[in-house]
């Protein structure tokens, strides 16, 4: 998580049951964390009203929008007595106004669906753009989290994935867990016409080499947080199926908003795109902030 003092915790509702899962986690680490906790919940019905003002059932609908920040204050509250815990309806469609919300923020907390979701395996769209655009890290929550199992976290070298390696540690050391670093690699395949590979690859000499990286990449983070167990863990194939395969006994999952092969800062990677929608319990994604320094 970001050291940014006295930063809140926010944490988006929309009336759903996946937002009540979010309120819980959201006031759990807050509490832990000693920060206050934002809800926020976008009303999106100005957006429709007519030339000649207000459509009829606004007013209806403005009540509604209150009574469900009232509701998940109240639950975070059975969470954590003593969090301050504020709530806002804010007018605007979700992801600008989360995205607003969070620019001051240590951690943004979403349910891994809302009220138009379609499937259980599929995150909604609002987490999913938000995820790939906040300034801060993202946590989307699947149900109840696990109390056991280890902090999971993937390891790619990138900028974003030692980022995503320091908030994984710290979480580790918040939640008295072990951290496993997952590293997966492959044998490079040419990307555009032409471009000229080695014939021949020494798999033992290469995985050498992929171990190494893996343990430099570790090692700093392992000095600083010497109280949390460290197992490497070094997988030959997909990185995304190899995040999800431990995510299945993870109590969290950690991947930077993206790593070697994405296309730009905006966007979500194709390994954490995977893992989000996919992941079998709680996903933290770590964006790359320029100028900043994580932990």
């Amino acid at each position: 998580m970001t050291n940014r003092s006295g930063a809140p915790v926010v944490v988006g509702v929309d009336g759903s049951a996946s937002a009540l899962d979010a309120v819980r986690a959201a006031a759990r680490t807050a509490a832990a964390q000693h920060r206050p906790l934002r809800v926020v919940h976008a009303f999106v019905w100005p957006l429709y009203a007519t030339a000649q003002g207000p459509l009829p059932t606004d007013l209806g609908l403005r009540r509604q929008a209150d009574q469900l920040v009232a509701e998940a204050v109240t639950e975070a509250k059975k969470v954590a007595a003593d969090l301050p815990v504020t709530g806002a309806v804010v007018d605007g469609p979700p992801t600008p106004v989360l995205l607003h919300a969070v620019r001051d923020a240590a951690l943004l907390v979403l349910g891994h669906r809302g009220l138009g979701g379609f499937t259980e395996l599929l995150v909604g769209s609002t987490a999913v753009q938000v995820s790939a655009r906040a300034d801060c890290p993202v946590l989307v929550v699947r149900g109840e989290p696990r109390a056991d199992g280890p902090v999971v976290v993937g390891v790619d070298g990138s900028a974003v994935s030692t980022e995503a390696l320091g908030f994984a540690f710290a979480e580790a050391a918040r939640r008295d867990a072990a951290l496993v670093a997952v590293h997966a690699w492959q044998i490079p395949t040419p990307f555009v016409a032409g471009e000229v590979l080695p014939l021949v690859y020494d798999l033992d000499a290469a995985t050498a080499v992929e171990e190494r990286n893996l343990a430099e990449a570790v090692a700093g983070w392992s000095e600083r947080y010497p109280e949390v167990p460290v197992r490497q863990r070094l997988v030959y194939g997909a990185p995304a199926r190899a995040l999800i395969e431990e995510s299945a006994t993870a109590q969290l999952t950690v991947v930077g908003a993206h790593g070697r092969g994405a296309l730009g800062g905006m966007l979500l990677g194709s390994v954490s795109h995977t893992v989000l929608h996919h992941a079998k319990g709680p996903l933290a994604i770590v964006r790359h902030r320029a100028g900043s320094h994580p932990h």
